[in-house]
């Protein structure tokens, strides 16, 4: 049976988490963009899921508030759908499949 190196295994996994760490901070540093209605309402959000403008079109405005609150809705949840996708993209490589970057569901 073979002897394990416990301090080699302490320094990989400390070498794993100061990696992790600095990707997960360059996250926050991009930026991807949801949309809804043909691009009538944008969102701008980091990699780490913070909202950082809503720009909506003018024309919008003269809609009814439920159709703006849903459009709204849909943005985010677009710009929501592709941070993930950026956090994978990155991160993903270093997880196990199926765990989510962060091993948080939010991130």
């Amino acid at each position: 049976m073979a002897d394990f190196d416990l301090s080699q295994i302490m320094q990989q996994a400390q070498q794993m988490r100061e990696q992790m760490e600095y990707l997960q901070k360059g996250l926050a540093d991009q930026s991807v963009e949801g949309s809804a209605g043909g691009g009538m309402v944008k969102v701008t959000m980091s990699g780490t899921q913070e909202v950082k403008t809503v720009e909506i079109d003018p024309s919008v405005l003269s809609e009814d508030r439920e159709m703006l609150q849903d459009l709204i809705t849909a943005a985010v949840n677009n710009a929501i759908e592709k941070s993930k996708a950026l956090a994978q993209e990155q991160l993903g490589s270093m997880l196990p499949p199926g765990m989510m970057p962060g091993g948080m569901p939010n991130l």
